[in-house]
């Protein structure tokens, strides 16, 4: 008897689905940032140099130099820079912009940060240098509010200038920028001292940051340049785009001819799985890349094969002379096990690229692994689901409707 309860369920659920993707896809598409390779702007390596004989190049000056690299861009105006530290003295630095003036940010990236504390009439009292290293951290005060601690490292030298200057403003800039005005209200002995205000956490880890960036300055010694220019960047998204859907045709073609109904549904989940990743891309605020477009891919390879170790296996079944009811259910429970081990593998692997790798590397490992588990959900039981309200409809009894002759049944 047919069930049209759970075929009409199966439609409304398509059909919804449909709707979302027909009328949606554009926008999410269209607010996902796309990287250097397929905007066109440059990429710089550098490597750091200590300017002051005695320091050396570690961790804290590494993070140092790059937030005070950021700070740079962001003031140059161009939108979100991506800056990546690389063990032992190296940064890289990513700026995907079709109107980046490269010659004017590449100078302002490359100088010393200069910092310096000045008085109400504009003269330098204190200077970067002054700072003990890494001498500025975030603290609490009382009420647990966050607060700048600052360490010099002339404890006279800071007392001298705090006595002259008692109750009034000292500015405190990054180049000729101002950063922040605060008053001084005591003498300070000891040479520490505290900068309070409405500050966050975040905002306050951001100025120690900075003022480590000007007490510990470096030099960034250029070591490789990439420029892609606009035109580059978008002939290679419309390749892949173009290829993309070449490569989707033939995997929809393929799925309807070898298994009929199932592989229907499986392009139904493919279609949703495509969807739901750019969702995801834009949640994340990720920056697509070409290695991301490759590992988004690539997870579509997997996302089929997911669905035809399903599918074989209830061909199988059907060909034994199970029912089709009979041989959805243990098809689906004998290739559960098998498919889940494949996702959990590939997702240790992309743990490892993503450790040991660095940026475009980075970049390929999150994005297949955002595949991955978006593939586990639709892919695996988003479309056995869609099958089970089909074979639960009873509207599709023959083996044809899923790839099987009636006379290869009975023949293993």
């Amino acid at each position: 008897m047919i069930k049209w309860g759970r075929f009409l369920l199966f439609l409304v659920v398509v059909a919804l689905l449909g709707t979302l993707v027909a009328t949606t896809t554009t926008q999410v598409a269209g607010k996902i940032t796309l990287g250097l390779d397929l905007q066109g702007g440059f990429e710089i390596l550098y490597e750091v140099e200590p300017l002051e004989a005695g320091h050396q190049v570690d961790i804290e000056l590494l993070k140092s130099t790059a937030h005070m690299i950021e700070k740079r861009i962001n003031i140059g105006g161009v939108v979100e820079p991506v800056i990546d530290t690389e063990l032992p003295n190296r940064i890289r630095v990513k700026i995907a912009s079709q109107s980046a003036d490269q010659d004017k940010l590449r100078e302002l990236i490359g100088k010393p940060a200069v910092l310096t504390f000045r008085d109400e009439s504009g003269k330098v009292i204190l200077r970067g240098s002054d700072l003990a290293p890494n001498g500025a951290a975030v603290g609490y005060d009382d009420l647990k509010r966050p607060l700048v601690t600052v360490k010099f490292s002339d404890s006279k030298k800071l007392e001298d200038v705090t006595r002259a200057n008692l109750h009034k403003r000292m500015a405190i800039f990054l180049d000729e920028n101002l950063q922040t005005n605060p008053t001084i209200q005591s003498v300070i002995t000891g040479g520490s001292a505290q900068i309070t205000g409405d500050y966050t956490q975040e905002s306050a880890q951001e100025l120690a940051d900075l003022l480590n960036s000007g007490a510990m300055p470096a030099k960034l010694v250029e070591k490789q340049v990439t420029s892609v220019g606009a035109s580059l960047g978008a002939l290679a998204l419309q390749k892949t785009i173009y290829a993309g859907y070449i490569g989707a045709a033939l995997i929809f073609l393929f799925m309807v001819l070898v298994y009929r109904m199932p592989g229907m549904i499986a392009n139904i989940t493919l279609a949703g799985f495509t969807y739901f990743c750019l969702v995801v891309l834009d949640w994340m605020d990720a920056t697509l890349t070409l290695p991301g477009i490759a590992g988004f891919i690539l997870s579509i390879g997997i996302a089929v094969d997911a669905n035809i170790i399903t599918y074989e296996r209830i061909q199988e079944e059907i060909r034994s002379g199970k029912t089709i009811l009979s041989a959805f259910r243990a098809g689906e429970r004998r290739s559960l096990i098998t498919i889940l081990d494949a996702h959990i593998t590939t997702l240790i692997a992309t743990g490892v690229l993503f450790y040991f790798g660095t940026s475009s590397i980075q970049g390929f490992a999150v994005v297949l692994a955002m595949t991955i588990v978006v593939s586990i959900i639709t892919n695996v039981f988003g479309s056995r689901f869609l099958l089970w309200l089909v074979v639960r409809s009873n509207m599709f009894k023959k083996p044809f409707w899923f790839g099987v002759k009636e006379s290869e049944i009975g023949e293993l």
